[in-house]
């Protein structure tokens, strides 16, 4: 079984619905788990926040978190997943920001780095990843640790 149907498996099980904020990745996530069949029973929505404006004004990142920490960064990944949970009222709420690359990275930021989150009635959780390769398969690795995060979530 592939693991957005997993997934959509355990959101279906347990009566819970999720909405995805995705930056880098380009709503590749929500892509993914709307492959599936029978996902409106459980995906209530999306929002591909690529700039700091939509951050703010839609998913409700704070601009001094952007100020103090930057787009990519485990604060701003925490507050997309919890803000784009509570926006769109849902049970599980998942954030994903980083620099896909190739360009756009620093030293302190190299091309690759990702923070993912989710959000839900456990509590909030947020994972860094230093993925390697191109674009896209930067935004697929980006993709397939957030679904394994969000089965280890709703196991």
């Amino acid at each position: 079984m592939k693991p957005e149907e997993i997934v959509g498996q355990l959101l279906k099980e347990k009566n819970f619905t999720l909405a995805c904020a995705e930056s880098c990745t380009g709503g590749l996530l929500t892509s993914r788990l709307t492959d599936i069949a029978g996902s409106s029973d459980y995906i209530k929505g999306s929002v591909v926040s690529y700039s700091n404006e939509v951050k703010m004004s839609v998913v409700g990142v704070k601009e001094e978190t952007l100020k103090n920490f930057g787009a990519v960064s485990s604060q701003t990944a925490l507050e997309m997943s919890a803000g784009v949970r509570k926006v769109l009222k849902t049970s599980i709420g998942t954030g994903i920001t980083g620099i896909a690359g190739p360009g756009g990275g620093s030293p302190e930021k190299p091309v690759g780095l990702v923070y993912i989150s989710v959000s839900g009635e456990k509590g909030d959780k947020v994972q860094k990843f230093n993925f390697s390769g191109s674009r896209t398969e930067i935004k697929n690795r980006s993709v397939d640790a957030a679904l394994k995060m969000m089965i280890e979530y709703l196991a």
